[in-house]
């Protein structure tokens, strides 16, 4: 599935995106930002934080930078004896 948005993505970016021009109030445009967003967090994560993205753009957003957030630790594949020392440490 993940490979199906980012090639949905990259067509639209190909074709499409150019034809808007310069009007996106963020930076990296929300195109950009979504491909970004599923490359880094999958398709259902990425889509979510697209779609959080899409709706922040409206004609009074102030806009400016807006980079995907990282992943978080515990999505990276901490082992579980890491994972069991950090809850016993109450962290």
């Amino acid at each position: 599935m993940k490979w199906v948005l980012v090639a949905l993505l990259r067509g639209y970016r190909a074709l499409i995106s150019p034809l808007y021009g310069e009007v996106c109030r963020y930076y990296p445009s929300c195109s950009a930002y979504a491909l970004e967003a599923v490359q880094t967090h999958g398709s259902v994560k990425g889509s979510w934080l697209t779609v959080r993205r899409l709706a922040r753009c409206h004609p009074w957003a102030a806009g400016g930078v807006d980079h995907v957030p990282p992943k978080s630790p515990a999505s990276r594949g901490r082992s579980s004896a890491a994972h069991c020392e950090h809850i016993e440490q109450g962290v």
